[in-house]
């Protein structure tokens, strides 16, 4: 069989099984379009705040108090082109994922996604993120919450969750953190095989990947060090997961998934010239602009130049001047005056 194949995560059926993971400050509109257009099956939002959501949703453009900020707005709602996406949520206490869950009903979202592994301070200071690991108990209760929510307002759609390996070496419990998701009505797992001690320094134990497929009946998405479409093929092959999950390998690399599929169906890939990579970084500028207006989008695509240029001949000239452009015109510049050169 394929190691590209279809999946079903509850009553959601999709046709691959290569998905762009929520990644903050990276996965917006824009990005997870350009992801859609090169093959990704599935894509997440970046991580929302359900306390915040729901006690402010006009901030998202979903009623209530508060004026809506285009930024919040499109980090939540679909890109034209995404067929299938989850947004994210983050928080300790499950009335505020219910309630946050039942404002995203406008949205339409095909699934909602758990947030258990997120190791920044200011999202675990307050049990959020890979803090959650640390109560299993209430990590069931928060997906019971999202559960009920979908039941009542949301269609149903399957809830997912994104966890760690444990908090630290000595709390290694992702077995046991799953176990209660599912048993709270989790669809499908995904586990990115670091504890939160370990940030994302060393190297993911992809053998936990493994041990998780053969304790759940629901679908396990595999994340963690997958930087080419090798390692995809790898993961797949070695853990028996039903999905991967790209994230800080599609950073300014949307082709990974056009090659990967390419990979697992022919055996084969072609990398894209230096010339396509920056077409492409300029076309996330133009639909950044379009969401969140010319200033912030050139501020916001500075990171996300470097991204784009990283590892490539040429790219640090590029990343010198881009730092500095403060307009679309900027931009248009550099790339005119670097498309002269031979970096393909």
């Amino acid at each position: 069989m394929s190691l590209y194949r279809p999946i079903t995560i509850g009553t959601l059926k999709l046709d691959g099984n290569l998905f762009l993971a929520p990644v903050a400050g990276y996965s917006d509109r824009s990005f997870r379009s350009l992801c859609v257009e090169q093959g990704a099956n599935f894509s997440c939002t970046e991580l929302v705040s359900a306390e915040a959501l729901y006690r402010n949703p006009g901030h998202y453009g979903l009623g209530g108090g508060g004026a809506a900020v285009p930024a919040a707005v499109s980090l939540v709602s679909r890109a034209g082109n995404e067929r299938h996406y989850a947004i994210q949520l983050f928080g300790a206490e499950p009335e505020a994922i219910y309630k946050a869950a039942v404002f995203l009903a406008p949205l339409k979202p095909d699934v909602i996604d758990i947030n258990a592994g997120c190791p920044v301070p200011k999202v675990v200071k307050n049990g959020a993120g890979s803090a959650l690991m640390k109560n299993p108990a209430g990590l069931g209760k928060v997906v019971e919450a999202a559960v009920r929510a979908s039941r009542e307002a949301l269609g149903n759609v399957p809830v997912t969750i994104k966890m760690r390996s444990g908090w630290d070496s000595r709390s290694i419990n992702y077995t046991e953190c799953a176990r209660i998701a599912v048993e709270s009505g989790a669809a499908m797992v995904s586990l990115h095989p670091r504890t939160r001690s370990q940030d994302y320094g060393g190297t993911s134990d992809w053998s936990c990947i493994a041990n998780l497929v053969s304790r759940l009946a629901v679908p396990v998405t595999g994340s963690g060090d997958l930087y080419t479409p090798e390692d995809a093929r790898r993961m797949l092959r070695e853990t028996g997961c039903a999905a991967v999950m790209f994230a800080r390998g599609a950073m300014g690399n949307p082709f990974i998934f056009s090659a990967a599929r390419s990979l697992l169906e022919t055996g084969a890939w072609e990398p894209v010239s230096f010339t396509v990579r920056m077409a492409a970084a300029f076309r996330h500028l133009e639909l950044l602009a379009t969401d969140i207006g010319e200033p912030c989008a050139c501020l916001e695509m500075r990171k996300q130049f470097c991204a784009y240029t990283k590892g490539l001949k040429g790219g640090a000239a590029v990343r010198e001047q881009a730092v500095h452009a403060q307009t679309i015109a900027d931009y248009r510049r550099i790339l005119d005056t670097f498309s002269l050169y031979p970096y393909s």
